[in-house]
């Protein structure tokens, strides 16, 4: 062993020497610019080197995130073949840049070039001559390190690099690069790198400054931004994906790491695991490019793959979603240095080199772009002018949408189809579908016959059949449905006086209410309807709740109301009447929540009275505590987080499952256990959270696996086995090896999109329309359907469950009927238990209500009478 870390040290050593370029692949580490500098390109000395601006090379110690920006920046300003901007900024507030990189006579043009290209995609317009449009994107994870640092000597190559060479691909083509995707969590790598770093290099995959992976990966809340192309829900993805379309470019690489063990990655990937929206035509120009990046690597005599392993299937990917909007996406990957220098069995590997081979064929990317040019360009016209085609064949000729009783989620599904460039409009007049009729007053048309055809089909579309059933990550993503929205698609009853004016999302605000000397109703049905009543609650303003459908005097006149409608009185309360006045009109004007001025506590035949104590109920201010870390999966404790935090403004106490020791459990009134491989507590933080729930009146909600745990763990129910299966008279069929993966991944349901039905009367069902809830499910396991108690199931599978994605007919037939939601008393408290992730990504707006009145009306779970369990 000793000899084994001496030879490490030594290689590290000789690395940091070293000045030498393709000769050192495998030791090198940290790199003086000409170890990336091209063979045979005289660079202009005034542009200054990366050492000489941050201190040290690329490859020696980890380039902080203001580093970067640094240096890039100035290269930028020093360079007239580059301008940056600022495109927006993360969570924890770090500017994301973008830079356009290309000759000075084009910048003097930009815009015009831009407009041309543009123009240029339009039906029957003539073909743009201008520049290729080549797009690059860097760091959108955290940890794959070489991905972020790549951007420095490309875009020091792109400022310094002098010669005909570099003159004619600046005057051919306008590169634009983001630099980079994710800075929060590219900055937590340099934290963890640097706290574990020392002053000799420790190869060992084992040590902890490898360790990064997940915990660097995403972004501030946890999320994985190379699913965000699609969702947008990001403030990162936001902003490229606006500059995206700002330019509609013709390539759009995408740069990655993956296991060390693998060697190098590129487009165009799995034959078969192609989204049947993406045209061949497509694989077969990627393939063309693919020979540039071959070329480079065998004259090195690299290791790489192209064809194997990465699909192009889920369009919300950084190298996928390009495809279904007329470029060419390609994928990179490289096997990980992680901490900068690791062993791995194919020879050290080491951050300087990974960042050198991205750098390069970044270089091939822009080469393969000049070198395919026509063809990519006639491609891209051709694939808008096929989607027009396709539009006017299509029997559809257009959807409409509409969220009744919550224009802030329409209002959301209207930006995120403003985000894909797909122009809305207003509905301009009643239009019956589907045995439904879609108002004027609140509803939307989308026009398939628009450029964007092809997005628009892959947001709206079901899709339950598919080639293949081995998915890189979610088959179902119907986004309507993800939204709760109801809607349908229009053919026959189609007409063109449907189409009102070009929508775009509107202001927040709704309308404050008069001054009242009773008292103010919320109705529930509005999306931020929790973050308002968080506000009342936190100003320790007294509330309560409808538990049942009433209609009150306002200043409307009389108003119906669904349960969950959160009244206001004005007696009793500490606050005066001008104070709670101005509270619920802040409430209206910035949570865009519909708030109501009432004139009367009677209320109308067969209602509840407001004094009705039970018709009317008491809610209490939530404590919530989320756990995270130790098995629970990070992306779903992630996305807890942000509904809660940023979406409703709410605070948020995260602590990590395995240090739950010496807590101050009475201080909360909600605990928060999400899914993951390892979901169990130990034998004394059990015994602690279920006094807490049964004589403290805790309620524990629990979603996926944590839900399978709750009910055996404080409910006493045993799970049964994932793959319980009576096969014991049937004999084991011969299989060929070659289809294990096919055959492991039949039953596995990777994401699809569910049918449940909801009780709305159940206080974990308030304001919704109807009882039709789609939830995402990426679990096989079914949770027991509680005994003895016919109320407890809040949402249960239906029979034919499956709307969207991918689930072989055996889990749909064992899903089918089984519980969704589940919510019952346990002692004083109450366990609200989830099948599924109800916050998936923060783009299941539908599931996130039933999540929110789990925190706020979790109390309000009765216990059926009879059921005499002592408390």
């Amino acid at each position: 062993m000793m000899m084994r870390r001496s030879i490490r040290s030594g290689l590290a050593s000789c690395a940091l020497m070293a000045t030498g370029a393709a000769g050192l692949v495998g030791a090198a580490s940290a790199e003086p610019i000409e170890f990336f500098q091209v063979e045979g390109v005289t660079y202009d000395s005034s542009v200054p080197a990366p050492e000489e601006v941050i201190g040290w090379g690329v490859g020696d110690r980890p380039v902080r995130h203001d580093q970067l920006v640094d240096y890039l920046s100035q290269v930028a300003n020093g360079s007239d073949r580059i301008s940056i901007e600022t495109i927006g900024y993360t969570h924890e507030h770090r500017p994301i840049l973008f830079f356009v990189v290309t000759s000075p006579e084009n910048h003097a043009r930009i815009d015009e070039i831009r407009a041309a290209h543009l123009a240029s995609l339009s039906p029957d317009a003539p073909a743009s001559e201008g520049p290729a449009v080549i797009w690059l994107n860097y760091g959108v994870h955290g940890a794959e390190s070489a991905g972020m640092d790549a951007s420095i000597p490309t875009l020091y190559h792109l400022a310094a690099a002098q010669g005909d060479e570099i003159e004619a691909t600046l005057d051919n083509s306008v590169i634009l690069i983001t630099a980079i995707f994710n800075p929060d969590g590219h900055s937590r790598r340099i934290n963890h790198v640097e706290t574990f770093g020392g002053d000799v290099r420790t190869t060992d995959p084992d040590h902890e400054q490898h360790n990064l992976w997940t915990a660097a990966r995403t972004n501030h809340y946890w999320f994985d931004l190379n699913r965000q192309w699609l969702l947008q829900t990001q403030p990162e993805s936001q902003a490229w994906l606006e500059q995206w379309h700002e330019w509609k470019p013709q390539v759009s690489a995408d740069f990655h790491e993956m296991g060390t063990e693998s060697t190098f990655y590129f487009h165009p990937g799995e034959p078969l695991r192609r989204n049947p929206l993406i045209p061949e035509q497509a694989r077969e120009l990627t393939l063309g490019i693919a020979r540039h990046h071959i070329s480079f690597l065998d004259s090195e005599a690299r290791l790489y793959t192209s064809e194997e392993g990465f699909d192009n299937f889920y369009v919300g990917k950084g190298s996928t979603y390009p495809q279904v909007n007329g470029s060419l996406g390609i994928l990179f990957e490289i096997g990980a240095a992680r901490g900068g220098l690791i062993e791995a069995e194919r020879g050290l590997v080491s951050h300087g080199d990974n960042v050198r081979t991205h750098f390069r064929t970044s270089l091939t990317t822009i080469a393969g772009g000049l070198a395919g040019r026509n063809e990519i360009s006639a491609y891209q016209r051709a694939f808008f002018a096929n989607s027009m085609e396709a539009a006017a064949r299509d029997r559809d000729r257009g959807f409409v949408f509409t969220a009744e009783g919550d224009p802030a989620r329409a209002n959301m599904f209207v930006d995120l189809l403003n985000r894909h460039d797909i122009r809305v409009n207003r509905l301009a007049r009643d239009v019956r579908s589907n045995g439904r009729t879609y108002s004027a007053d609140d509803s939307f048309v989308v026009a398939l016959a628009q450029p964007q055809y092809t997005m628009i089909r892959s947001l709206f579309d079901r899709v339950t059949s598919f080639e293949e059933n081995v998915f890189y990550d979610v088959s179902g993503w119907t986004l309507p449905l993800a939204y709760d929205l109801d809607y349908a698609a229009l053919g026959r009853n189609w007409s063109a006086d449907l189409v009102g004016a070009e929508a775009e999302p509107a202001a927040l605000a709704a309308v404050a209410p008069p001054r009242s000397n009773y008292g103010y109703v919320l109705r529930w049905s509005d999306y931020y309807a929790p973050r308002g009543l968080y506000r009342l609650l936190d100003a320790d303003i007294r509330v309560r709740v409808a538990t049942e459908p009433t209609t009150i005097a306002t200043h409307l006149g009389a108003t119906a109301f669904g349960p969950g409608a959160v009244f206001v009185p004005l007696i009793g309360q500490e606050a005066d009447n001008d104070t709670i006045h101005q509270m619920v009109s802040t409430i209206a004007r910035e949570d865009g929540v519909s708030v109501h001025a009432v004139t009367s506590g009677s209320t109308a035949a067969g209602s509840p009275d407001l004094g009705d104590g039970n018709g009317f109920r008491a809610v209490r201010r939530p404590e919530i505590l989320v756990l995270f870390d130790d098995g629970l999966a990070s992306y779903d404790a992630g996305e807890i987080w942000h509904q809660l935090d940023h979406r409703m403004q709410m605070p948020v106490t995260l602590r990590r499952k395995n240090e739950l020791g010496g807590m101050d459990w009475s201080r909360y009134t909600h605990l928060i256990i999400v899914g993951g491989g390892n979901t169990s507590l130990s034998d004394r933080t059990t015994e602690r959270v279920n006094q807490w729930i049964r004589e403290d009146g805790g309620v524990l909600v629990t979603m996926r696996q944590a839900s399978r745990m709750a009910q055996a763990a404080f409910l006493g129910m045993e799970a049964a086995d994932d793959d319980e299966e009576d096969d014991s008279d049937t004999a084991t069929e011969r299989r060929n090896y070659a289809d294990m993966g096919v055959d492991d991944a039949e039953h596995v349901i990777g994401g699809a999109i569910f049918q449940t039905d909801l009780d709305p009367s159940n206080p974990i069902g308030f304001g919704y329309a109807d009882r039709d809830l789609p939830v995402h499910r990426n679990t096989s396991f079914t949770l027991q359907r509680p005994e003895g108690n016919p109320f407890a199931v809040v949402a249960e599978y239906t029979d034919e469950p499956l709307l969207s994605g991918y689930a072989s007919q055996r889990r749909q037939d064992e899903i089918a009927g089984t519980p969704a939601i589940i919510a019952q008393r346990h002692g004083r408290g109450t366990v609200i238990m989830f099948a599924d992730n109800p916050a998936f990504r923060a783009t299941f707006r539908g599931t996130e209500r039933a999540f929110m009145n789990a925190i706020f009306f979790g109390g309000l779970i009765d216990r059926p009478f009879g059921d005499y369990e002592e408390e």
